[in-house]
């Protein structure tokens, strides 16, 4: 009886899930399979509530018809009226989508179907209907994998013995900022390190900067506080956007990240050497995610085909059966899509998986909206009729090429250094094409045009003094007619410049002039006396403009010297050693 005297003097937490009070030292791995558990599982403990009040538990079940309304799986004690049929069970494997797949159904559209055992007969008939399973949660969204092997992309940072896929496989998770483009995997990462956290009894907290305040990131902070000090309990903090936070907002997390309060990490477009403050920076591991490459895109949409119960009609299927089960053994037509229609929707997304996977939602949605079956010729069972899905199909769904482009971050300055190099290095292709991606992803013609004029002078120069009337004239005329009818106006400024002959010597002697004033010590020189301008006979008297030669009056070249004593015999257009 020792032992539980003592445990008894230990003090003694309530749960605030399950209302049961348990030794402090308990809570934390008692919580864990509290919120884990479902919601009926709650019912032992309401419906001991209703007993010790004198009520029946068939009397206490209308309690539970907020959770089966959305759920299937078990029946309450109250379910055997005609309210709690298949209509309750219909939502459970999609909540939130109106799926009616029976109640042991796919457990979820990203892992497909679970077999035959478990009430589904093949892509034919399905789970549920294949427009079902389409309606309201976005296809990227519903086929997020949940763990690193599912993870498509991103060799290079989460390839096999890769440093960041080591600390995340051994739970030691860092601080991190992922600056990527797009539909690159940042926020899919994100959610692979919640669900392995949420195993390892971590808390995991998502914010988006698009709406939270500075209160809300405070109430978090202060709730890691208690979790760290009472229960010895790790928080990671996941900051969607972190960019669109203000420096005095990221400031905030400068202390609880410093001192392990919570584990940050962040997701960016836009570069952190601008957009994150240094000292933030410096606390956390940045990890540039690259848009994914046409490979990965094409496994990308390879799985989500299959697990939507699509087959792929290449140019091999129409010479071997394709289907699974006869079309006649449901009123549902089969649902191909072209191999090329993959192909074609991996490039034209750019490396951006969400476009990708949410063309192909669209493609689907209006093919079967239309109800036009197309016959597939097949040896085996003959002909058949199904609903094709061709690569015209994808490219009316897109309507052109995802274009990467952001006017006011990274790939702006990107583009436009390109152009520059290109055309400072003679190559009239390259310069057009990096002229196009600009104004093609909506760039300001005028920038352009300002920057021209820029590079009349500083690469050209001398060697083409007509360059600058060139990028001056061609400013006007795209501040006159705009876009798009400027496009070729700029195009023409850009040839030119690519074909131009190059020179620096102004750029390179200014330069000098400038390091010159810069490495001067000392109150700088003044300026001689017969240089300086003598309005009044005060001037005048003083010594102002005295000995000047005014060399129009001179028939052969005047000596005379225009620098200051200290630069006499200073050439600026002679390269000085660095």
């Amino acid at each position: 009886m020792e032992p539980m005297e003592g445990a008894a003097e230990e003090p003694l937490v309530q749960c605030p899930v399950c209302l049961q009070e348990l030794p402090g030292s308990h809570i934390n791995p008692h919580l864990d399979r509290c919120l884990q558990a479902e919601p009926p599982s709650k019912r032992p403990r309401i419906a001991a509530q209703g007993e010790r009040e004198g009520a029946s538990s068939a009397q206490a079940s209308p309690v539970f018809s907020l959770f089966q309304k959305g759920r299937g799986g078990e029946k309450s004690p109250g379910a055997a009226g005609g309210r709690s049929g298949a209509g309750r069970d219909g939502a459970a494997a999609l909540p939130g989508r109106g799926s009616s797949s029976p109640t042991h159904g796919c457990s979820s559209p990203a892992q497909g179907c679970s077999g035959p055992a478990q009430g589904c007969s093949g892509p034919a008939q399905g789970c549920s209907s294949l427009a079902r399973r389409l309606e309201g949660t976005p296809l990227a969204e519903q086929l997020r994998p949940d763990t690193l092997r599912d993870y498509v992309g991103q060799e290079r940072v989460l390839g096999a013995q890769t440093l960041l896929r080591s600390l995340l496989e051994s739970h030691e998770i860092p601080s991190l900022i992922l600056w990527g483009p797009p539909g690159c995997g940042k926020t899919t990462l994100a959610h692979i390190i919640a669900n392995s956290s949420k195993k390892n009894g971590m808390r995991f907290v998502t914010l988006s900067a698009t709406n939270a305040k500075t209160n809300d990131v405070r109430d978090v902070i202060s709730q890691a506080q208690n979790e760290k000090r009472l229960f010895k309990r790790k928080t990671i903090l996941f900051i969607d956007e972190i960019h669109r936070f203000n420096k005095s907002q990221q400031d905030t997390f400068l202390p609880h990240v410093e001192c392990g309060t919570v584990t940050l990490i962040g997701a960016t477009t836009e570069n952190p050497s601008f957009q994150v403050n240094a000292a933030l920076l410096s606390r956390c591991r940045v990890i540039v995610l690259e848009k994914l490459s046409v490979e990965a895109m094409e496994a990308i949409l390879l799985r989500a085909v299959r697990s939507l119960g699509v087959q792929v009609w290449g140019q091999s299927d129409q010479h071997s059966s394709s289907t699974t089960g006869s079309p006649s053994e449901s009123s549902e037509f089969p649902v191909f899509i072209e191999e090329k229609a993959l192909n074609t929707l991996a490039y034209l997304c750019d490396g951006d998986a969400r476009t990708g996977l949410n063309g192909l939602q669209l493609a689907i949605q209006a093919r079967l909206a239309a109800g036009n079956t197309t016959p597939l010729t097949m040896t085996k069972d003959g002909s058949a009729d199904g609903i094709l899905i061709t690569e015209e199909h994808i490219k009316e769904g897109l309507q052109r090429s995802h274009i990467l482009y952001d006017r006011a971050g990274e790939e702006h300055y990107n583009c436009i250094s390109a152009l520059h190099k290109s055309m400072r290095g003679s190559d009239e292709n390259a310069s057009l094409y990096w002229l196009a991606r600009m104004l093609e992803g909506g760039e300001d013609p005028l920038y352009v045009a300002r920057r021209l004029v820029r590079f009349a002078s500083e690469d050209i120069g001398l060697a083409d003094p007509l360059a600058l009337t060139q990028a001056v004239a061609a400013y006007q005329g795209c501040h006159f007619i705009g876009m798009p009818e400027c496009e070729v106006i700029l195009a023409q400024c850009v040839v030119y410049f690519a074909r131009a002959p190059k020179s620096i010597e102004v750029y390179r002697a200014y330069g000098n002039v400038k390091e010159c004033l810069r490495m001067h010590t000392g109150p700088l020189p003044p300026v001689p006396l017969h240089l300086r301008n003598a309005p009044t006979r005060l001037m005048k008297n003083l010594g102002y403009g005295k000995g000047y030669k005014y060399n129009p009056m001179y028939k052969e070249p005047v000596e005379q010297d225009y620098l200051p004593e200290e630069l006499k015999g200073t050439d600026f257009f002679k390269e000085r050693k660095t």
